[in-house]
């Protein structure tokens, strides 16, 4: 496809990065000790002084520097964004229109990360600003992949190492709490603690839910669609919890659940019968990032007893049936279905409970914090001359609190793959970004899983970098002995270095699970 490169040097010029600045003499006292602390000290140097060549107050501490930076990226993604908002006008395709909307939309989300985070009002915890940074960043990798997917000519791309994402590097680098999972939390009746006792009540399946609207086909609820009922509860009053029962039936619907509806939960009659489909997809002309059948970012987000479905099949790659990016959210008793990219577990901290996953390629994948637990992972036929791979996790930052867990959970082959089992080789992961990291505990490895375990993702590229762990598998091939050599690549023996990646540590679960009411393990 030709691209026209104009537009996109036009595009990359807003976030383009400084070059060989004069550091004026103020800054060199402190700021250079503190900057220097930092992954990026050029960067933080040069728009330090940027910034604050008026009133220019030296921090005197930590805490007070980590504040200035946070502030300076907020500034420089605010920037960002009003440069964004006029580059529309100046696409030349839908493909170009769609990758510039995913941005203006992933600048829009880091902004209320980054406000959420300086916010003093806020009630967290530095485990949830490492989170919502994670977030930032991610977001700002995922804007720039969609430009990727469009064919950007490769001499453009180290125009997009924007300093946005520096500063956020950068704030991440100074809040670190990623080496330390133990997050001190309470734990109630078996739940992981950010989920409060009402919804715990919604979750348990023996409970008789009221809901606040009621969709349904046949005309006998509140709505005839999904989109309907979600429109009606952004008018709502309040943020308190909100359930949308959707009552059985195919629903062909894209549905973008954003983050004015917070604590919104979709109760289905079970995941045979309450389904969400759609088919976009990178072949029919989507970003990734769009492909999602169901897109949700609204903190708080509930889902049981549906699934989430996209029909694009095989042939046209990456196309999404689920990507989440909402806080604290909770899929219980649910299913995704697709082929390459099922599940894009894009960021912010999640757990999926005795869910179905069925794919092809990297179909579990993202740069969230989440754990699945008790969850049955499908691995379908995928085309010819492919290689199913399970997990394709994207950490860019050593310091983001990120990873994909797998806990007691079964991989299996789906009844579409067993006859041809011997044609198609199935990798547990491989490492989509530089600090890719996974870990699968506890779970039971079926045939399918090639004896070396993991997969390269372009030559030597993160091998050294990535942490991907197992930990005491089960099942034919959980036998590490013909396991890949990479650095990264670890047989967890300790049950210590393991309950890192636990419900309690690796989300720090117990604070807002029990909340939910889906039942949960928070250790090993």
């Amino acid at each position: 496809m030709e691209v026209k490169i104009g537009f996109f040097l036009l595009f990359m010029i807003s976030f383009i990065s400084f070059s060989k600045p004069s550091l004026s003499s103020v800054t060199s006292g402190g700021i250079d000790y503190w900057c220097n602390k930092t992954p990026n000290p050029k960067t933080c140097k040069y728009m330090m002084e940027q910034n604050h060549k008026s009133s220019f107050l030296l921090p005197k501490s930590k805490t007070e520097f980590r504040k200035m930076a946070l502030q300076l990226a907020m500034e420089r993604a605010l920037k960002a964004q009003s440069h964004n908002k006029w580059l529309g006008s100046k696409c030349r395709n839908e493909r170009e229109k769609a990758a510039w909307a995913d941005c203006l939309k992933l600048y829009q989300d880091t902004i209320i990360q980054l406000n959420q985070t300086l916010d003093a009002n806020t009630k967290s915890t530095d485990f949830d600003a490492q989170t919502w940074l994670s977030t930032s960043l991610t977001n700002l990798e995922t804007c720039r992949v969609g430009f990727v997917e469009l064919g950007v000519p490769y001499n453009v791309l180290p125009l997009m190492s924007n300093n946005v994402s520096k500063l956020i590097s950068n704030t991440l680098a100074l809040n670190n709490v990623s080496s330390s999972f133990e997050v001190p939390e309470t734990y109630k009746d078996g739940f992981p603690s950010w989920v409060k006792p009402g919804d715990r009540k919604l979750l348990q399946t023996s409970s008789i839910i009221t809901p606040n609207l009621v969709v349904a086909q046949d005309g006998s609820g509140n709505f005839r669609t999904i989109k309907e009922a979600l429109d009606a509860a952004e008018k709502r009053s309040g943020s308190g919890r909100f359930v949308i029962l959707v009552k059985r039936g195919v629903y062909g619907e894209n549905l973008d659940i954003g983050n004015k509806l917070k604590n919104i939960m979709l109760v289905g009659d079970g995941l045979r019968y309450t389904i969400i489909t759609g088919s976009r997809s990178v072949g029919g002309g989507s970003t990734t990032f769009n492909s999602a059948t169901v897109a949700v970012t609204g903190e708080g987000f509930i889902a049981r007893g549906i699934t989430f479905r996209n029909t694009a099949g095989p042939q046209n790659h990456q196309a999404v049936a689920l990507r989440s990016g909402s806080d604290l959210s909770v899929y219980y008793l649910c299913s995704f279905e697709g082929y390459q990219d099922t599940l894009y577990v894009h960021s912010q901290r999640q757990f999926y409970r005795e869910c179905y996953i069925y794919g092809t390629v990297d179909f579990i994948f993202g740069n969230a914090a989440v754990v699945l637990q008790n969850c049955m992972i499908y691995a379908r036929r995928p085309m010819d001359a492919q290689k199913n791979v399970v997990t394709a996790q994207g950490r860019t930052d050593p310091n983001q609190n990120t990873g994909i867990s797998i806990h007691n959970s079964r991989v299996m082959a789906a009844p579409d793959l067993k006859p041809v089992l011997s044609s198609f080789k199935t990798y547990l992961g491989r490492p989509w970004k530089e600090y890719s990291r996974t870990v699968f505990m506890q779970t039971y490895l079926d045939t399918l899983v090639d004896p070396a375990g993991w997969l390269e993702w372009d030559g030597n590229f993160a091998l050294n970098t990535l942490f991907y762990g197992e930990y005491k598998n089960i099942g034919p091939a959980s036998s590490t002995t013909g396991r890949v050599n990479w650095l990264g690549y670890r047989v967890i023996t300790s049950a210590t270095e393991a309950s890192k990646f636990t419900v309690a540590n690796f989300l720090a679960g117990r604070s807002w699970l029990p909340a939910t009411g889906v039942p949960f393990t928070s250790g090993l």
